[in-house]
Formats: structure tokens, C-alpha cells, sequence
């Protein structure tokens, strides 16, 4: 069971690799986002996490980073995906894959503009122990 696990985990995290080529205080996630843990799994200093997580129409994630590279896929929906100087870095289609790479300097907002919820696959390959995610002020944009 644990290399199966192991062996699915570190394979979604290859395939996306595949595919892809005056502040205010730190900015929570919007009403009704959500997230759940489908699996995890520890190997050596590395936390591997694969989380389903929803934004309903209109929500964001809040401002944030990530101690480790996450990947992911669009499952749901259409998610807008914001860098730290108020710049789109992409849209993010159903069935779209998504890297995010890790440290303070990827300081990043996913808004959900749209009428229908986001729902996206994750996987988090961080060191072992860091939270999935830490909260970031907003760098100064005028939307949230």
C-alpha cells in the first residue's frame, strides 16, 4: 500500500512536470473554500499531500506562498492566478496543469471570477512539516 502510494503521488507530480513547460495584513482565503486531503505520504524530508480544493464562484485563496513546489490540474472551472505585482500569471482552464514554485518571493493569489465553483487536484511536495500553505499580505492590489 505505501509504495503504491508513494509511486501515485510521485507520478502526478511528474506528469505535471510533463506537461508544463501600503499593505494590509494577510488575506484569508474566501467564504466556503475548501480543501481536503485525499492522500499523504512522507519520504525522507519530503511531506507529499494530494488535496482537492474548491473555491466557489467569486472566492479566492487570499494571498499566500508555499514552503515547496506545488502541482496541480484544473478539474472544474476556470481559475485566474495573480503574482505580487498585481499581474496576471495565468488562466488556468479545466484540465489545465499548474505549477507554483516554492519560497516568500512567489507570493501568489487563485480568484475564482467566474459563476461556477474551481475545483482543483493538488500535490505539495514540502519539506517535511511546513504548513501547506503560508498567508502573505496583500502586496497592494486592489482586489482581493
Amino acid at each position: 500500500m505505501r509504495n503504491s502510494l508513494r509511486a501515485g503521488l510521485v507520478g502526478t507530480a511528474v506528469a505535471g512536470l510533463c506537461v508544463t513547460a501600503g499593505t494590509a495584513g494577510a488575506t484569508p482565503p474566501g467564504p466556503g473554500v475548501t480543501g481536503t486531503i485525499i492522500a499523504q505520504e512522507t519520504v525522507g524530508t519530503r511531506d507529499y499531500i494530494l488535496r482537492e480544493i474548491t473555491l466557489p464562484p467569486h472566492q479566492s485563496t487570499g494571498w499566500h506562498f508555499h514552503k515547496g513546489t506545488l502541482y496541480g490540474v484544473v478539474k472544474k472551472g476556470t481559475l485566474s492566478h495573480y503574482d505580487s505585482t498585481c499581474e496576471s500569471d495565468g488562466v488556468y482552464r479545466q484540465g489545465s496543469p499548474i505549477v507554483e514554485p516554492s519560497g516568500s518571493n512567489h507570493v501568489h493569489i487563485g480568484r475564482n471570477l467566474g459563476d461556477t465553483p474551481v475545483v482543483l487536484d493538488v500535490l505539495y511536495v514540502l519539506p517535511h512539516g511546513s504548513a501547506l500553505a503560508e498567508d502573505a499580505p496583500n502586496p497592494g492590489c486592489d482586489f482581493q
